[in-house]
């Protein structure tokens, strides 16, 4: 059977377009339905009616630098069941990534993952459709500028 779509590993660097450019050490997971990314000091807000998230993301695994602060618009609220099995409230933003040379928006939502070992969870809604995932195997899409 052949497939024009890019095979990706379980773990993959993506880009962070809206944030900064950020690169982010990334397991895909296609056991969680959706995304999640590791923020800090989160703070929920209005501005003209408009519910917004300001956040803090540490892109690099067990590093506490650089630090990329965003603002984005929460676009819902999703009850999440965490690897703990504890449902928790998260926001939901959507932002845009990029996978090797694809650029797609995402919906991801913004949790702690201090205690994780990756920054950030690339879920199926996220994969599905695009890709073909090689459980065996990391970094298909090779290693970016810039990543360290």
């Amino acid at each position: 059977m052949s497939s024009s779509k890019p095979i990706i590993g379980w773990r993959e660097w993506v880009r962070l377009v809206d944030l900064g450019g950020a690169l982010v050490k990334t397991k895909v997971d296609t056991g969680a339905r959706t995304s999640a990314l590791h923020a800090f000091a989160l703070e929920e807000f209005e501005r003209d009616g408009i519910p917004l998230a300001r956040f803090e993301v540490h892109p690099v695994q067990r590093r506490s630098t650089p630090s990329i602060a965003a603002e984005i618009p929460i676009t819902e609220w999703r009850e999440i069941r965490n690897s703990g099995g504890k449902v928790e409230r998260r926001p939901v933003v959507t932002t845009t990534i990029q996978l090797g040379e694809s650029r797609f928006p995402i919906d991801i939502t913004l949790t702690r993952r201090d205690e994780m070992g990756f920054r950030m969870l690339l879920g199926r809604h996220a994969v599905r459709r695009r890709f073909l995932v090689d459980p065996g195997r990391s970094f298909r899409m090779g290693k970016p500028e810039g990543a360290s």
